[in-house]
């Protein structure tokens, strides 16, 4: 009799323990799990990141601060020429994911404005004679932003960007 009562007493123990710990802890973790709000701020968080992202590429990317901050003495202006194509190329390769994540009004607006400045570069390095430097080529193309209404392009871009990442918030 007394180990039928051992026997019993450990099993309300265990049922005890059973139902005041374990069942708990995995309805809370299927609850975490099944739950589409944190699914939803997980989501949010990733989608905030990338706009954030898209904001650093177009500031990068955008004539005005990518100029000065390249701009290398002793390079011709067809070398220049290819330097900042370059940049701004690796610069939206390097964020091409983001697209996943942001709108595609967004991310078209962004691949839009990569687009406009290597045509810019472009024009603008046609216009010069052969033996322009690369300093020449960075002049002319500040002179020309300064004057033109695609100087201003990545604010707009920016602008739009931030609005659409303001709509998740």
């Amino acid at each position: 009799m007394n180990d039928f009562l051992v026997i019993a007493f450990v099993a309300a123990i265990v049922i005890f323990v059973i139902g005041t710990l374990v069942v708990p802890y995995f309805r809370s973790k299927k609850k975490k799990k099944n739950n589409p709000s944190t699914k939803d701020d997980v989501t949010k968080q990733l989608r905030l990141q990338a706009y954030e992202r898209l904001i650093l590429l177009i500031d990068r990317i955008a004539l005005p601060n990518l100029i000065p901050r390249i701009s290398k003495p002793g390079l011709t202006a067809r070398e220049m020429q290819m330097f900042i194509i370059d940049n701004i190329q690796q610069e939206f390769e390097y964020n091409i994911t983001q697209q996943v994540y942001v709108n595609t009004e967004s991310w078209n607006a962004v691949k839009n404005l990569k687009e406009q400045n290597i045509a810019t570069v472009n024009y603008i390095a046609n216009l010069l004679p052969e033996n322009a430097t690369g300093i020449d080529l960075c002049k002319l193309l500040t002179e020309f932003l300064l004057k033109d209404k695609r100087g201003t392009l990545h604010e707009l871009v920016s602008e739009a960007v931030s609005f659409e990442a303001k709509k998740l918030l």
